[in-house]
């Protein structure tokens, strides 16, 4: 048999966009014809967008699912073999995810649900000039799912993935399609979604391996593409010119993720701009320049509003982040707002601190109602675990595009995205007194963090081991830290459940997102104690 060119189509799809995201697989099943390709593999739930939560028990989403399905048939280039993944219901409007073949403008293989355990991933079979092809669509291929697929007379495995981004991820999937080819032994071929959805990002790292399961040619992650593979019972690149993408590095995979997540936010939502309120802090500052990098700096507008508490060097860090990326940067002192409040109220203590942080959060929003525009949470996952935010204050706004983000990881990134500057001969974006100064709300006198938290090393050190590794209290002291430290940190998470319940969604990014991974009732009276 000649050798057949696969396509492997990582496409950013819109839940419930059908005719935006048939328009995409149109576009991209043109490309490959183009190319040369013969067979295109389009990810899990391409046409649908994913995850669709309540809507894929909708039967006007399902028939909507079934029509778009029909017409984007007839409008594919005619002779090639597409396997794209959609949603489907039975007879009892029960959903099910399906992978559909299409070829000479007709679905010619249409599968129905099977039973039991794993049902999304059940294979059928397809033969493309000869070379027979299991296809397997759905998250992934564990457990039951995996063990259904049988490789006896196949050439090959096709996979329709929709799998979210998270730190270690790709080398997890290595493992599994490792694992899955050693079984069927047989190369697979991989398409995986890419874009962000709500608090989900698809990173896609769509690949082709060989029988072992070794990747052989590999996707950009981050960006759609169409990745072009030449099968005679093995795998070739086809790409001219193409090259291995790097290792991943964790540091730039969480930047590229949260950016992609924000700019899909913004772009799915129809937002063309963004408001933030620009400190002088690391927080504000990272999330400022993601922004910049998401929709341009030309689309975010910065509004420094200083208090009486306001330090000089932090508005001059504002205003040198601004210069250095050319956003839209406004100054609005809130001294005058916080007096007339205080004229009539008196408050005192830790009112007034959140008194300036409320009034900040009140300018946000009338600018957004104003002028329109999605206002971000500058908050990372550190303070979010412990309640170290103002609710109705830094925590109003729609998207919260660090929220996952421990603060010490906050600081790699803002020197990864300087490091990156340097690289291409631009000026660094964040201020490096912005980078090493010690962290402060500036909401009273020479306040510091470390003043009301333990030091954020010891802090993100503790959240992880509390809250990602799910070690008791007693595990923690024995492993050497502070026994009042761990009392009051896991009392300060557990108060804190309340205002994560409120706080703005985000890109999740890692194994162990606070508003996915851990929730505690809001009214409890227990306390772990450590014998």
């Amino acid at each position: 048999m000649s050798a057949l060119r696969v396509a492997i189509a990582q496409v950013d799809s819109t839940v419930g966009d059908f005719t935006g995201n048939a328009d995409r697989i149109r576009s991209v099943v043109t490309d490959a014809v183009s190319g040369g390709a013969e067979l295109i593999l389009c990810p899990h739930m391409a046409l649908t967008g994913y995850p669709l939560g309540d809507l894929a028990r909708s039967a006007a989403f399902q028939a909507q699912a079934e029509a778009t399905l029909a017409l984007l048939a007839r409008e594919l280039p005619p002779h090639a073999t597409v396997v794209l993944g959609t949603l489907g219901g039975d007879e009892e409007g029960r959903p099910f995810p399906k992978a559909v073949v299409v070829r000479d403008g007709a679905v010619v293989q249409h599968p129905r649900p099977a039973a039991g355990p794993g049902n999304d991933a059940i294979g059928q079979v397809i033969t493309v000039q000869g070379y027979r092809f299991g296809v397997a669509s759905g998250m992934d291929l564990t457990g039951d799912a995996g063990s259904s697929l049988d490789g006896a007379g196949l050439d090959g495995l096709l996979l329709l993935y929709a799998s979210p981004f998270e730190i270690g991820h790709r080398a997890a999937r290595d493992r599994l399609r490792r694992a899955c080819a050693g079984q069927l032994r047989v190369p697979l071929f991989a398409a995986n979604l890419v874009g962000g959805q709500d608090d989900l990002v698809f990173d896609g790292d769509s690949c082709a391996t060989d029988r072992d399961g070794a990747v052989v040619v590999r996707a950009p992650a981050f960006r759609e593409h169409v990745l072009l593979v030449d099968f005679d019972g093995e795998v070739r690149a086809a790409e001219p010119g193409y090259t291995e993408p790097p290792e991943p590095d964790p540091v730039g995979d969480i930047y590229e993720a949260v950016t992609l997540g924000l700019r899909d936010y913004a772009r799915k939502n129809g937002f063309q701009r963004a408001i933030l309120g620009l400190s002088g802090g690391i927080d504000s500052a990272v999330v400022a320049v993601i922004a910049c990098d998401a929709i341009g700096a030309e689309n975010v507008t910065a509004i420094s509003m200083p208090s009486a508490y306001s330090s000089q060097h932090s508005r001059d860090d504002a205003a040198a982040l601004a210069d250095a990326t050319g956003l839209d940067y406004r100054v609005q002192p809130i001294r005058s707002l916080v007096d007339a409040v205080q004229a009539e109220l008196a408050l005192r203590g830790v009112a007034e601190e959140n008194l300036q942080a409320r009034l900040r959060g009140l300018v946000l929003m009338a600018i957004s109602n104003s002028e329109g525009g999605l206002v971000l949470a500058p908050g990372n996952k550190s303070e979010l675990a412990v309640g170290y935010s103002t609710i109705y204050g830094d925590a109003v706004g729609g998207y919260a595009p660090i929220r996952d983000v421990l603060k010490t990881m906050v600081w790699q990134l803002a020197n990864w995205r300087n490091a990156q500057a340097r690289e291409r001969g631009e000026p660094e974006p964040i201020p490096q007194n912005t980078i090493t100064k010690p962290a402060s709300a500036e909401l009273r006198p020479d306040q510091q963090d470390s003043d009301t938290l333990p030091e954020y090393d010891v802090l993100d050190a503790l959240l992880h081991g509390y809250l990602g590794e799910r070690r008791s209290a007693a595990e923690l002291v024995s492993a050497g830290f502070d026994r009042h430290t761990v009392q009051r940190v896991i009392r300060l998470i557990a108060g804190a459940e309340w205002k994560r319940r409120q706080y703005p969604l985000g890109p999740r990014v890692t194994s162990w997102a606070l508003d996915r991974d851990f929730h505690v009732p809001v009214t409890s009276a227990w306390q772990e104690q450590i014998d």
